[in-house]
């Protein structure tokens, strides 16, 4: 007789490859130093305090809620991942202990609670930016201008209000005001061109998000190279929308996934009272991810598909 063999199912993130999540994060992280690099360069050595003070609230909070759990606490890089991205995507003048507490939040309520990494339904870095954008609405859109610190408005805030279109150069290399890691597309683009091509991401999710946007937007008389390039649409698609436990497995579901998204960003920029509609519409979509998976996965050969379970 052949020796009892256990078959072990973990959660997500599920890779197809020999590889560990710690690798998947962490070189995550490192495809994001070009845009904490370019936010620092425009917006000072301050925003450093901001970052080191998300990232080290993300990891005092996941130590003390495992902790809690009776579970051990690894570095697998999933917490500094999701300090990282909460800091890049605040504004350069707000307060060191807002960083502190989105990420606590984030990392407590968007993830710890679901079960910790592999469980959570939401990116928790966009749980704690949205908390910090619905309870200090204030202070979450106070915006600045490169180098000289002067109080202004972003690209998207002046389309919204004054249909002003900042020029592309401007957005492509990142001298406007705007988030900490979100104004430079050419950072964030060597960045997520890197994972890509490192086949750490999959190009479907991203290509479809964007391409949903700047679609929609030519076919509604708007400018598709602005609405690309402003706001935080290129951080979202290829360093939030590619989570691999909160958005979908399937080579279809990304492109659903990615379409989704896209729509409700259009929506919200085109009749919504917010400029900016990334952090809603990943949120919005992560939750339909369940279902997408559900609906998109390979059917076994002989058997009929059930959507519903």
């Amino acid at each position: 007789m052949k020796p009892e063999q256990n078959l072990i199912v973990s959660p997500s993130p599920h890779v197809k490859r020999i590889t560990s999540v710690e690798e998947i994060m962490y070189m995550v992280v490192i495809a994001l130093i070009p845009a904490t690099a370019v936010g620092v360069y425009f917006f000072g050595l301050l925003v450093l305090l901001v970052i080191t003070a998300s990232i080290s609230s993300a990891l005092l909070t996941e130590y003390l809620a495992l902790k809690i759990m009776g579970r051990k606490f690894t570095m697998d890089g999933s917490a500094i991942l999701t300090g990282l991205l909460l800091a890049l995507s605040l504004p350069p003048t707000v307060p060191i202990w807002m960083s502190v507490v989105g990420a606590a939040f984030g990392i407590a309520i968007g993830k710890c609670v679901f079960g910790g990494l592999g469980h959570n339904i939401f990116n928790p870095a966009l749980v704690g930016r949205v908390f910090l954008a619905t309870s200090w609405p204030v202070m979450m859109t106070r915006w600045v201008t490169p180098f000289e610190a002067v109080t202004t408005a972003t690209p998207l805030a002046l389309w919204k209000a004054e249909k002003i279109y900042v020029p592309a150069r401007d957005l492509f290399f990142g001298n406007i005001g705007g988030s900490i890691g979100e104004t430079s597309a050419l950072a964030i683009l060597v960045g997520g061109i890197f994972l890509i091509v490192m086949r750490y991401i999959d190009w479907r999710t991203p290509l479809s998000y964007m391409g949903t946007v700047g679609l929609m937007m030519w076919l509604l008389g708007e400018d598709p190279i602005f609405h690309a390039l402003a706001g935080g649409l290129l951080l979202g698609a290829f360093f939030m929308a590619t989570d691999y436990v909160t958005t979908p497995l399937t080579k279809k579901g990304k492109v659903i996934f990615g379409l989704g998204a896209g729509i409700i960003v259009v929506l919200i920029r085109m009749v919504g009272g917010y400029p900016e509609g990334v952090a809603f519409s990943i949120l919005l979509m992560n939750a339909f991810t369940p279902l997408i998976d559900q609906v998109t996965k390979p059917r076994v050969y002989g058997t009929k598909r059930k959507v519903w379970q």
